[in-house]
């Protein structure tokens, strides 16, 4: 029988969560993501020194087109070991300003283009806010695929779904985190909240007909990965991989297109997503969590970049 990774990837389109080269040629993903803290701990690896040092000379002149430019070059080698799209992450400090978002989505964007990548092999990654989403619908339109980050609540799912955009990465990891500390106990992997967010969204847009696709994030443990393989993607740490491509037991499909839900369909407008989740605690305390943390390392990676 074939071990479990290779399994899941019959049903399941693979993403490496890493900016390590070595492991993105060893496990062959399909695609790759990388955000400000991925990028920092690749800025760290030896592979990378020639790209840090280029841009390091544009750092004296505009430190936000280096660390651009080094994401972007980061982002460049990866797309010559995997056959898919990388996503690239905005300034998170740009999360709760749609224009500057799609500005700093095209600038990403024209970078890649000079470095002669294609567009559509690009995702601009965007923090779930409403203006967020907001800047996605945009670029959706101008022909800019995006992949909404940071996602905890089914109202930011629906407002995506709504926003056409190409892609969204629920956090089942950070859900499950915040439920455990919440709660004080743990959880198996079929009661996981996170995973049960995913599932309820998947099936959400299978029912509805919505074209953006579900990439599950943010990974604990392997029980995590087994509840929702038949996903549409799911993105997923070498250290995970690794540990799916040594179990050779069985990984039967849980979600299915076929399977569809009860809920009624939805459209949200501002006040409504703004309500929905000013209810949930958990995705208000984990988004703004995130945004904080990615904003910490993207001044981590200017400092580092201007020495």
């Amino acid at each position: 029988m074939s071990n479990k990774l290779e399994q899941l990837r019959q049903i399941t389109t693979v993403v490496a969560d890493t900016g390590d080269m070595e492991a993105i040629a060893r496990l062959k993903p399909v695609d790759a993501t990388t955000n400000p803290s991925l990028l920092l701990k690749a800025a760290a690896l030896p592979q990378y020194q020639q790209q840090l040092n280029q841009v390091k000379q544009q750092a004296k002149e505009d430190i936000g087109i280096a660390c651009d430019t080094f994401a972007v070059l980061v982002g460049k080698e990866i797309l010559n070991v995997i056959p898919g799209k990388i996503s690239t992450e905005v300034d998170a400090r740009l999360s709760f300003d749609s224009q500057a978002t799609i500005n700093r989505a095209k600038r990403l964007i024209n970078i890649y283009q000079a470095q002669g990548i294609n567009k559509e092999r690009v995702l601009i990654k965007i923090a779930a806010t409403w203006e967020g989403i907001q800047a996605a619908k945009q670029l959706e339109k101008e022909g800019i695929q995006t992949n909404l980050t940071l996602l905890f609540s089914f109202a930011q799912a629906v407002a995506c779904a709504e926003a056409g955009v190409f892609l969204i990465s629920p956090f089942v990891g950070r859900i499950y985190d915040w439920y455990k500390k919440a709660e004080n106990r743990d959880f198996t992997a079929v009661e996981d909240p996170g995973v049960q967010s995913v599932s309820r969204i998947y099936h959400y847009y299978k029912q509805y007909n919505y074209s953006t696709i579900v990439m599950g994030a943010s990974f604990r443990n392997i029980g995590q990965i087994e509840q929702l393989a038949g996903c549409d993607r799911l993105t997923i740490s070498p250290d995970l991989l690794e540990k799916l491509a040594q179990d050779n037991n069985d990984l039967p499909r849980i979600l299915s297109p076929e399977q569809g839900t009860q809920e009624t369909q939805q459209s949200l407008s501002e006040s409504q997503y703004r309500w929905h989740m000013n209810e949930d605690a958990m995705a208000t305390e984990k988004l703004a969590e995130g945004i904080r943390a990615f904003a910490r390392d993207q001044e981590k990676l200017e400092k580092l970049l201007a020495v």
